[in-house]
């Protein structure tokens, strides 16, 4: 829990990106919006009437009140009382696109690496993260800041060990893929990251299982620059992965473009609706 929580409230979500977040996302219960009774800040008041329009009670009160929600200073005059974060189903995680991407951070030891990963894998594309039940979302105000709010907005499933979320997704067509290194280890930029994917990325002390690395369908490695022992931060690991496959579905999605309008020319547009995707039951 975090300091400056009143008792009993899961987070305080604090600055209008955290806010507008979390209502955009729908992804918490929002008792109330805590707006500086004189700010003018365009973006704050933006966010206080995005809060009234959706039905959320919003209440204008002094300086010294948001200071006590808050458990920073960077709140900028805002901040949301919430509940604790909503969950979806593992099977619900890939979406229905060709090309489905999910993510599982394991072993991460700090909430600031935590929300900075999030924050790349929301961006670089990723359709879904993978947490254990016990995860850094019970920081829910210092990740969604440090996040930039990526993690309200991106969907969330619960398991209880990275094995049963690659079981899951492996029953769903998607390739096993985590971070590792040794003789069979393959470089981000040799492996095959366009299609549907499941990473598993592990925190740079303790890293992924050796039981584990042998479930997966390929483990991956990220090539540095010199001699260096250390492992990098899962925040940057995350970033450094994501991106590539981001990257590489680019090319992907090109390719498919291009194939697709090869076999569609002289076709009638009515023959050209895609078929619903195959998808099989999670274990």
């Amino acid at each position: 829990m975090e300091t400056g929580q009143p008792k009993g409230v899961t987070a305080v979500l604090e600055g209008h990106i955290s806010v507008r977040a979390v209502i955009e996302a729908k992804s918490r219960d929002i008792e109330a919006v805590y707006v500086q009774e004189d700010t003018t800040n365009p973006e704050v008041l933006a966010v206080s009437a995005l809060a009234q329009v959706r039905g959320i009670r919003v209440e204008r009160v002094g300086a010294g009140d948001i200071a006590a929600k808050a458990s920073g200073a960077t709140h900028g005059g805002i901040v949301a009382v919430t509940g604790p974060r909503r969950f979806g189903s593992l099977h619900d995680l890939p979406g229905t696109g060709p090309r489905p991407f999910v993510a599982m951070l394991d072993g991460v030891e700090d909430p600031l690496d935590f929300g900075a990963a999030v924050r790349a894998l929301y961006a670089a594309g990723a359709d879904g993260l993978v947490l254990r039940p016990r995860n850094w979302m019970s920081a829910g105000g210092t990740v969604a800041r440090v996040s930039a709010g990526a993690s309200e907005l991106i969907a969330v499933a619960v398991a209880p060990t990275a094995a049963d979320a690659a079981r899951c997704f492996q029953g769903l067509g998607m390739r096993v893929a985590c971070t590792g290194t040794g003789a069979g280890a393959r470089s981000i930029y040799e492996a095959d990251l366009a299609g549907p994917l499941f990473l598993v990325i592990g925190g740079e002390k303790r890293g992924i299982t050796r039981s584990f690395m042998n479930q997966a369908d390929v483990v991956l490695r990220i090539p540095y620059g010199r001699r260096f022992a250390q492992s990098l931060t899962i925040a940057d690991a995350a970033s450094v992965i994501a991106f590539e496959a981001l990257r590489q579905r680019i090319a992907a999605r090109s390719r498919d473009r291009d194939r697709s309008g090869d076999k569609d020319r002289g076709r009638d547009p009515a023959d050209r609706r895609p078929g619903p995707p195959g998808r099989d039951d999670c274990p």
